[in-house]
């Protein structure tokens, strides 16, 4: 049996998603050996090429489209869900390049989006996006960049919501907001790549079949242990689009055209599929 390498996070839609596929629930000739890793540590994984299969944002795709190739399963897109600016006092939005702005990574969707919303945002703070809660908190930072489960969480540290990011995406491109996806080497050949697209959707199917069995395992390792917000989180970030891109894929290309036209990632002549 072959065996690859997998990354993904820790997060609850990432280990909904391949809960299946590393606990031997699915008929399938290829064994993952995966790593858990926040989602920024990934990307910059992803640069070295360490491993052959891989959730990354799509801003880090942006940098890596030579090595890897997107699957058609296993992606966070949506609309609703995009990434938060909070602070703990309203600011308006010219103020924003004089603030401190804590963000969960450079290479993350998030960040492209602050840098397409307000380009002049360069007072920046990198940090694990489950600090930035508290950073803003403690007055640390003046504002947060924030996505996962601190969507959820942030008014319990009495902070308030600047801007929700992937609402003003979808109201200038009429677009769901494309957050990350799942790469596959491109090295690893067609049939291959097609086989773990196949049994990504599988895992996300058995998923949605035994959402139950999945709980231990998601409890195990996400950040936030409330089970509403695993729920939530779940419920926002894992959809139709995760089970297959469909016309998502306009939007990803939407962003990365978008990005390539501000020189904030390099052009790219390769597919962003492989078949």
């Amino acid at each position: 049996m072959r065996r690859l390498s997998l990354g993904y996070s820790p997060c609850p839609n990432d280990t909904f998603i391949f809960y299946a596929l590393t606990h031997n629930k699915l008929a399938a000739d290829i064994a993952f050996r995966e790593t858990l890793k926040d989602v920024e540590k990934l990307n910059r994984i992803a640069l070295i090429k360490e491993f052959d299969v891989t959730k990354a944002s799509f801003h880090a795709f942006g940098y890596l489209r030579d090595k890897y190739c997107l699957l058609h399963s296993g992606g966070a897109l949506g609309r609703g869900c995009g990434p938060l600016i909070v602070a703990r006092n309203p600011i308006n939005n010219d103020e924003l390049g004089l603030k401190r702005i804590a963000i969960p990574g450079k290479m993350t969707t998030a960040y492209l989006l602050l840098k397409l919303f307000a380009p002049f945002a360069n007072n920046i703070i990198e940090m694990p996006f489950d600090r930035i809660l508290n950073a803003v908190s403690l007055g640390t930072v003046d504002a947060g960049l924030i996505i996962h489960e601190s969507r959820f969480t942030y008014p319990k540290y009495d902070l308030v919501k600047l801007i929700d990011l992937g609402e003003w995406w979808e109201k200038e491109t009429g677009l769901p907001i494309p957050l990350g996806g799942i790469l596959a080497r491109r090295d690893l050949g067609k049939q291959v790549i097609g086989k773990i697209d196949r049994y990504i959707r599988q895992s996300i199917e058995y998923a949605f079949q035994h959402p139950e069995e999945t709980r231990g395992y998601i409890k195990k390792n996400a950040q936030e242990l409330d089970d509403d917000v695993i729920d939530q989180h779940i419920r926002l970030y894992v959809n139709d689009y995760s089970l297959d891109l469909g016309e998502g894929i306009i939007a990803v290309e939407r962003l990365l055209k978008t990005a390539e036209k501000f020189y904030l990632i390099p052009h790219s002549e390769k597919p962003i599929f492989i078949d």
